[in-house]
């Protein structure tokens, strides 16, 4: 690792170059106010910073940052624990570069509220010198949600996850050994019902989280004394809701992942009367129909407390139409405020009585208010705007111009380009600037940089762009196909930069670039267009069904024309 002294970070930055989570670098200003470096106009001198962290003893928790092809790399189960003295820790990514599985996780430890005997991280609070409360996941799997509990809440909570499978234990533990913020964690392995692991924990964990197994294995009842009825061969997901509720002492917060059809099944109705009625259930959330659980179906997020709690009513959300998972809250506050400012067709406090009739179906859409249908005049003025609006996306397709005759272009490699001073390709937590071609994550097509916050989400290299000798577009265009044919095989699923050096592009012109990089952005817009084009008419043909069976609209005459459904082959170039 290499320092400058003229190097000026954000506290972002810092948090990337060190391998922690930007919660350590905050926690660190706020526990340590008068040692940590002081910043000089919003900016940290990194000399400072990364001899402040070698003084404290810190520096060990550092990962090997920036000597990768990609930066800092996170390091699971099967890489080494310790690296050149340093031992290895999860990096921070961007939102826009996390899973769906990462984003469950997040939004289930999001909805734990702090336990009433741990200062909050948040607040800048030293953890109790006893032993802190324990955090529990009954079938950790790889430990994902008890991750991100670290995240959250860092080393003023105990981790314990158990899981059947021992490979996996142990990668969970070396997930949770590796985690910057994770202190004490507990990771058990065996059959819980032949060997119980988690007895010990009967009634005293703060909380709970549990995502549910994918195999739909059985449930064991850890505490068979708290039982709220139902079948546990049948609703096996209803069972581990029992479970969890069985290991939360009294107060305790419990967050279970279920599918729709079991908040709404007959088969488990005893059970869910049972949660109403004795004021386990607080919430149930629907959540993006793109955050699959476990076993590959859509999520309903069950809030539970182990009683005696209120009798307050069972808060209703329906978030299924979020347009983008990473818009859902990510701490108490937000939740908080998004229950208190919600429209009636997303948040609802349904009376438990209410709730208890027919067969306690838990299903949100239904307790919620109707959406609202748009009244038939404003739906036809829609309607003739889109009509509009194919008519000039169609005008504006460019018309496929022939070259004279097949020829040969000679190319260049990004390394001859860059030796040359016409680009350069730059570390991933270079701040991008506007024109710089960006290698993102997750297998996506390179983009240029616009300059505004999105530029950096998900990005693996930044290449600077000399717009003398190049144009990005033109760049970004002739490294699609190269970056989408090469393998990777890193954690971030972007290429190499040696990769990305042997990459080539014709050798032509600028003039000439700078037509293909025009193209390139007009069929860019066009994509944009007909995306957003087709999310209106979608919405408006359901509101048209909305409106024939509510009875609001009729049905209209339909004209004889030609059959308007897609053949196959017509789609085959």
């Amino acid at each position: 690792m290499t320092t400058d002294k003229d190097d000026l970070v954000t506290a972002a930055a810092i948090a990337r170059r060190a391998g922690v989570g930007r919660a350590a670098v905050s926690n660190w200003r706020k526990r340590y106010p008068s040692e940590f470096p002081r910043p000089h106009d919003g900016l940290y001198s990194w000399t400072e910073v990364l001899g402040w962290l070698t003084t404290t003893g810190k520096a060990g928790q550092l990962a090997v940052a920036g000597r990768t092809d990609t930066g800092t790399q996170r390091i699971d189960a099967v890489a080494p624990d310790v690296i050149g003295g340093h031992r290895v820790v999860p990096q921070e990514r961007a939102i826009g570069a996390w899973t769906a599985e990462d984003l469950l996780a997040r939004t289930m430890a999001a909805l734990l509220p702090f336990p009433e005997d741990v200062g909050s991280p948040e607040s800048g609070d030293e953890p109790d010198a006893g032993d802190p409360p324990v955090v529990l996941d009954p079938d950790c799997a790889d430990g994902g949600l008890l991750a991100a509990v670290a995240d959250r809440f860092g080393d003023h909570v105990q981790l314990v996850g158990h899981e059947t499978d021992e490979a996996i234990a142990r990668s969970a533990a070396a997930r949770l050994r590796s985690h910057p913020l994770a202190a004490r964690y507990a990771v058990h392995t065996g059959d819980p019902e032949a060997d119980n692991r988690l007895a010990p924990y009967s009634g005293t964990a703060a909380a709970v989280l549990c995502r549910g197994p994918a195999s739909g294995r059985r449930a064991p009842l850890f505490d068979p004394r708290w039982s709220l009825g139902g079948s546990a061969d049948v609703d096996h997901e209803l069972a581990w809701v029992t479970v969890c509720l069985s290991l939360l002492r009294p107060g305790g917060t419990a967050v279970v992942a279920v599918t729709p059809a079991n908040s709404a099944r007959p088969s488990g109705r005893e059970l869910r009367s049972g949660l109403v009625r004795s004021g386990a259930l607080r919430e149930v959330i629907a959540l993006p129909a793109t955050l699959v659980g476990s076993g590959g179906s859509m999520v309903h997020l069950w809030v539970l407390r182990r009683p005696p709690v209120d009798a307050a009513p069972v808060r209703m959300i329906d978030l299924s139409d979020l347009a983008d998972p990473a818009d859902l809250p990510a701490d108490g506050r937000q939740w908080e405020r998004l229950s208190s400012d919600a429209a009636p067709t997303t948040v609802r406090a349904v009376p438990r009585l209410a709730l208890l009739d027919g067969d306690t179906d838990l299903l949100p859409a239904g307790h919620l208010a109707a959406r609202p249908f748009a009244p038939p005049g404003e739906l036809a003025g829609i309607v003739d705007r889109i009509r509009t609006c194919h008519e000039r996306i169609g005008d504006a397709f460019p018309e496929p111009v022939e070259t004279p005759a097949r020829r040969d272009r000679p190319s260049v490699t990004l390394a001859e380009l860059e030796r040359s001073g016409a680009l350069r390709i730059r570390a991933r937590d270079t701040t991008p600037r506007t024109g710089d071609v960006l290698l993102k994550t997750l297998g996506r097509p390179p983009v240029v940089a616009t300059g505004t916050v999105d530029d950096e989400k998900g990005v693996a290299q930044v290449v600077e762009i000399d717009p003398d000798r190049l144009d990005s577009h033109f760049v970004a265009l002739f490294l699609r196909a190269d970056v989408a044919a090469l393998p990777v095989s890193n954690t971030h699923g972007a290429i190499s930069r040696d990769d990305l050096r042997r990459c080539g592009i014709p050798r032509i012109p600028v003039a000439e670039q700078r037509r293909y990089g025009a193209t390139f952005r007009h069929v860019l817009d066009l994509q944009d267009a007909l995306s957003a084009l087709s999310k209106l008419g979608r919405g408006v043909l359901d509101q048209t069904l909305h409106g024939l069976t509510t009875g609001a609209l009729l049905p209209a005459p339909i004209t004889p024309r030609e059959n308007i459904a897609t053949d196959p082959n017509e789609s085959e170039i």
